[in-house]
């Protein structure tokens, strides 16, 4: 199906589009989550499909994976060299990543699944291959990881298969960035780009959200996001109060598990708080306008202050400022902001000393009238 063309705000490009089908992001949409799996599946199927059921349970809205073609992405001899690490799954750089490899046929049942739990799925495409073939799987929408947002031939040739990307800038300038937002916005006009730095798990002073504010100013007519790789959830919380369209995260079934990225991935008690707190802040943002609203009525009717007599005010009295004061008063008389309108104006009756002001007390008072 073809995806939902975006709202224009100008000839140029709009703020908002569709993602996936019928979630649309950008605007006063709902900020969109990824629960990036990646491989933290350790290579088992089974896994990978536990994970899907917890993203979906954590309340997030899809399910991320990365897909390789590994004589794609890598050369011979980046494949071919030993790999001693303690998260490695084989004696070569090579062996272990195929271990972390999925099949054609498995990311097919992994899509199925996700399908019948009531997800997104879609993955990185970590090289030109993989993009192919993810397009063949008709994933909603292309995620672009760091390391390839300067491979510009990639990022055309991605664009122009004409399904909505999202690019994460991971050790990238300002400068790369403008290119990369050229060349997509050239072919693709859904597209949004992440705040991001590839450290895992990222010291907060390298987190760097305020580049979510630059790219705000830069890229005026396309949504932000954050894709985070720190400990906890508050930064990316923040994220989201920032303005952050999509908020991606990494998760994990247990921290302790062999893998570079686990120790900056979210558990599923924190998945489930991240999108609970990011959704309390969306509806927290509420209105730009300022106004008493119904819910706080009660509270001005007990507390709420109003104009009183400082002294006893006989009849046909005009009135000064020093004989008038503010309580919170029964029963509620003139409010508080208008006492400057009962200057110069005489009073129709008497008013003891600490009774309320009324309006009908008061000759020629307006509510309406300025100071």
């Amino acid at each position: 199906m073809e995806p939902e063309r975006r709202q224009f705000k100008d000839d140029k490009m709009p703020l908002t589009f569709e993602l996936c089908p019928g979630r649309m992001i950008g605007g006063d949409h709902p900020c969109f989550i990824i629960a990036e799996i990646g491989q933290n599946h350790q290579g088992d199927i089974e896994i990978a499909k536990k994970m899907i059921k917890m993203a979906k349970d954590c309340g997030a809205d899809c399910a991320k994976f990365q897909k390789s073609e590994l004589e794609c992405k890598f050369n011979k001899k980046a494949l071919e060299r030993e790999y001693n690490s303690v998260h490695s799954w084989g004696k070569t750089y090579g062996d272990h990543k195929r271990h972390l490899e999925f099949s054609h046929d498995q990311y097919r049942e992994l899509q199925k699944y996700a399908e019948e739990v009531g997800i997104f799925f879609t993955a990185s495409g970590m090289d030109e291959m993989a993009v192919e073939f993810l397009h063949e799987l008709n994933v909603p929408f292309f995620k672009v990881a760091s390391l390839d947002a300067n491979n510009f031939s990639y990022m055309e040739k991605t664009a122009k298969k004409g399904r909505p990307m999202v690019v994460s800038s991971g050790m990238q300038s300002m400068e790369t960035m403008r290119r990369v937002y050229k060349i997509v916005k050239e072919h693709n006009p859904n597209f949004t780009i992440l705040q991001c730095t590839s450290s895992y798990p990222v010291d907060p002073k390298n987190v760097n959200l305020k580049v979510i504010s630059e790219y705000q100013k830069e890229f005026p007519d396309i949504p932000i996001g954050y894709s985070g790789h720190e400990t906890g959830i508050s930064i990316s919380i923040a994220a989201a109060v920032m303005g952050a369209k999509v908020i991606e995260r990494h998760v994990t079934l247990d921290k302790t598990w062999k893998g570079n990225d686990h120790s900056a991935s979210l558990e599923p008690s924190e998945l489930a708080e991240l999108v609970r707190c990011i959704r309390e802040v969306e509806m927290a943002q509420g209105s730009c306008i300022k106004q008493m609203l119904p819910c706080e009525k009660a509270c001005h009717a007990k507390l709420g202050k109003s104009v009183v007599a400082k002294v006893q005010i006989p009849k046909g009295t005009v009135l000064t400022q020093d004989m008038l004061a503010v309580k919170a008063a029964e029963p509620m008389g003139i409010a508080a902001e208008d006492l400057c309108k009962m200057v110069g104006k005489t009073v129709t009756e008497d008013v003891e000393e600490d009774d309320s002001v009324m309006p009908e007390m008061v000759n020629g008072y307006c509510k309406n009238n300025k100071c």
